[in-house]
């Protein structure tokens, strides 16, 4: 008997606390008095129980979680042109073009690629598109409004009109067999 009282007052009071939240949410959302501190501490994310701000909705470092996983913020002070600086110093070759060697997005950085390939010469590249500020970045640094632009032996070149060009009157093969001794 007292077993059916307690499990019978459980489920009063269950049900009562669910009213109670319903009763709160539906408050809130339809807009009858505003959102209530009840409903505000239903949506309370934090997993701080000692945080000031009891709407926090950011999760805090766990004492008890190892530091691999704790929440960090990490900064960096490169700047776009210093990454193009490198590109262009690292890369014999490097090409800032619409799309990537193996998925051109333009005619243009297509031929630039075709050409560039048939020397056999590894080539460095980086999308323009997925990225408007690095487009603005390599415009800044080289100076040349127009994409591609191709770099060699970290001086810029020009775009696919210029190594189609240097291609047609052998210069290109010149200028990457230089790179290609220097290499080797």
């Amino acid at each position: 008997m007292m077993l059916r009282r307690l499990v019978s007052n459980s489920a009063s009071l269950a049900a009562a606390a669910v009213r109670l939240q319903e009763k709160t949410a539906f408050t809130a959302l339809n807009g009858q008095g505003g959102i209530t501190t009840s409903f505000k501490q239903l949506m309370r994310y934090s997993s701080d129980a000692s945080n000031s701000d009891p709407f926090a909705n950011r999760v805090n470092a766990d004492s008890a979680t190892h530091e691999d996983f704790q929440p960090t913020v990490k900064t960096s002070h490169i700047t776009l042109e210093d990454i193009v600086r490198q590109d262009v110093k690292d890369n014999p070759i490097m090409i800032y073009m619409k799309g990537l060697p193996d998925a051109p997005r333009c005619g243009f950085s297509a031929l630039a690629i075709k050409v560039l390939q048939q020397y056999g010469v590894p080539i460095g590249a980086r999308d323009i598109l997925s990225d408007m500020r690095l487009k603005e970045s390599v415009k800044a640094f080289s100076n040349w409004p127009t994409f591609p632009q191709i770099f060699i032996k970290g001086e810029f070149v020009g775009g696919s009109d210029i190594i189609l060009s240097m291609h047609q009157k052998g210069e290109l093969k010149d200028l990457l067999s230089e790179d290609k001794k220097d290499g080797a």
